[in-house]
This record gives C-alpha cells, structure tokens and sequence, in this order.
C-alpha cells in the first residue's frame, strides 16, 4: 500500500517547498509528487500544513526521563530513551557513557548489545565520551577515572561489543597512534574532545585521521591572538563538529561564528542528561540547566528541535539549514546514507511540527506515531 503525506510544506537538503505529496511504501520514501498527481490508490494523510522534515538525529545523549543510561546503563534506559525521542521527532540516536569506571563501560555494552536485538530502530549504538580524555580539560567528567587509551582495552572493548560502538569523543594529542589507528580501522568515529590540544597538534591529527570534534567551545583552550589554540585548527581544518545550542553552553554569537567557519560541517546535538541522585554523575536541575553536585555545568536539556528552533530564532540560521544541521549532517558523519534526507530510495523517518516548534507527529519506518 502507498501512504500519501499531504498538505504539507516540505524541507529537506536545505530547501522549504509546497505544493507536494510525499508517497511512503515498505518504510521508505518511494516518490515526491505534486499534490495533484497523488496515485488514486494512495492512503492519503492530511499533514494540515505543518512542517514534515527528515527525523532528527542525535549523536549524544546521556539519558531521559529519570532515566541516566550513563549512569546506570540499563536496558531499561535504552528503552525510555528510543520512547521518549520518537515522540520528539529523534528518529536516531548514539546512546552515550561519559568517563566512568570499566564496569559501567563494559556494563553499557552489554545492555547496548542485548536491547539492539529487540529495540525500536531508532537506537543506533554507542557513544563513549571518555575515559581517553584530557584531564586538563575534564569539564564534568571525574579526573581520577580519566585515563590514556592501552591498545589491549580498546582491543578487547571492540571486540566484546559486537559493533554496538559506534562512536568515542578523546583527547587524540594524548593517545598513543596504534590506539588510534585501531580505533579508525575498526569502523568507530573518533571526535576530539576535552582536548588541550595546540593549533599544531589539532593541524596533525583533524581529518587525519579524526573526522570530528565534541561540544565546540566547550572543554577546549579558548582562542589567544598570540597563542591560537586549538579552535583555529578547527575552523581551517572543518571536521564535522557538533555544538550544543541552548543558549547556555554556548552563547548565541558564537554558534553564528562557527557556523560562518565551518559551513555544512557544523551538527547539532543535545548533549543531554536527567537527573540523577547517584553513581558518577549526579545531575541537578537547577532553574536552567544542569550542573554537578560541585556546581559544574554538566549536561543539556535541549531537545533537537528546540536546537532548531534556537538556530532560527536566535542565530540568524534559515529553518531548512537548521533541519540540515539536525538530521543531514549527523547522518553523513554517521554513514547512514538513507538517513537525514527526504528523497526517493531514503528511509521514511519524518518529523512533522507546526510554526511554533511543536511536535505534531512522528513518521518512522513509514508508520506516524502521534507527539506528545
């Protein structure tokens, strides 16, 4: 049966058209046809003019709901996390550990290997930002649990995981080259972050083999007219680099500098937590955002259309360029061709919203699950 979406004003690959209908069939997206010439034996679905997009996708996200998977990674985590993004219009994600002991690492790869065999389809895998970081630049992140990366750990963690890692944030100017090597050839997408890496050192190893950095601005040297730091290398060498737009981990100004930068290679994320009243990261709401028992900024509470919606009406960025940095840009990092577009032979994972950022509905795997 083909499923015909309608009424809608449709943005994707940077562009905002109307006037058309997009046709659904067996999970994907089989045609974009003007709203007149619809199969007569389509289903037809009045979208109301609402904005329908590609599905958001987050390469970093700790937990949701009350339910830390960073913390306590569980199955259960998983389980709230892959809920609660869906009806957020988040049609992928990278489950992610922030530096923590090995049994929680080793314990998160378990779970993440266990849940894949039954989960929704909108969990991707995992994220581990940490241990292998700079401790100079902890941020959050506990420094005695902070580590330099050994080729046997790292052998024996891919090994066991099964390709459930698909992501690691480390500090490269401390990592021995086997380690990151190893890492590469294995498939796994290294990001440089909680780095104090020097504009030399971000110039020798940024697409060279490391494609992306973590948080900009965020746990890295600021930039100095005499001494530049890591940022310029950034901003010369434009890894994908993904940024945390709420206003409060980043000013405003600075996400229009980086985007001015780095162009198609600035992605959002949401780099967001839940509360938590025990293990490593103990997260307190506090008004605004989250910090550390210790009084540490710690993780967000953005979610990826609110990122969005902080583009458009706080950066100067066009909606359909914001869409782009939520969904087309993540999935090309990520590999995952058929993700982050709206085109014929894609798979049919769509948000829908309205004018005021608010989820109307999900589409995933071509079945539309009702917001919030």
């Amino acid at each position: 049966m083909i499923t015909a979406l309608h009424n809608l004003q449709l943005i994707t690959d940077g562009n905002i058209s109307h006037g058309k209908a997009v046709l659904i069939s067996n999970g994907q997206v089989i045609d974009i046809v003007p709203e007149h010439s619809i199969p007569e034996q389509a289903h037809k679905t009045d979208l109301h003019n609402a904005f329908l997009a590609p599905g958001l996708i987050d390469l970093q996200i700790y937990g949701s709901g009350g339910k830390l998977f960073a913390g306590e990674p569980e199955v259960d985590a998983l389980e709230r996390m892959e809920s609660d993004l869906l009806s957020e219009g988040t049609t992928g994600f990278f489950a992610t550990i922030g530096t923590n002991t090995n049994d929680i690492v080793e314990r998160g790869i378990e779970s993440a290997k266990i849940y894949r065999e039954t989960c929704k389809g909108n969990f991707w895998g995992l994220h581990l930002e940490g241990p292998y970081l700079n401790p100079i630049k902890k941020g959050a992140h506990p420094a005695q649990l902070i580590k330099k990366g050994t080729l046997a750990e790292v052998q024996r963690w891919i090994e066991s995981a099964d390709g459930v890692i698909k992501m690691m944030t480390i500090a490269p100017e401390l990592q021995d080259q086997e380690v990151i090597n190893y890492l590469h050839d294995h498939g796994v997408i290294l990001s440089s972050g909680h780095s104090n890496a020097s504009y030399a050192e971000g110039k020798s190893f940024l697409n060279k083999p490391i494609p992306a950095v973590t948080h900009l601005f965020n746990a890295m040297p600021q930039m100095h007219h005499r001494d530049p730091g890591y940022i310029p290398a950034i901003f010369e060498e434009r890894p994908y680099t993904s940024i945390v737009n709420d206003g409060i981990h980043v000013d405003f100004a600075m996400v229009r500098l980086a985007k001015r930068e780095l162009g198609d290679k600035l992605f959002l994320i949401t780099d967001r937590v839940t509360a938590a009243s025990k293990g490593t990261y103990q997260h307190q709401f506090t008004g605004d955002r989250f910090v550390m028992p210790d009084g540490t900024l710690s993780g967000s509470c953005l979610t990826m259309l609110k990122a969005v919606q902080n583009c458009v009406e706080h950066v100067g960025i066009s909606l359909a360029e914001a869409i782009n940095m939520a969904s087309l840009y993540p999935a090309q990092l990520a590999k995952m061709d058929k993700k982050g577009m709206i085109a014929p032979g894609c798979d049919a994972d769509m948000i829908v919203f309205n004018d005021n950022f608010e989820v109307q509905s999900t589409i995933f795997k071509g079945i539309l699950i009702p917001g919030n």
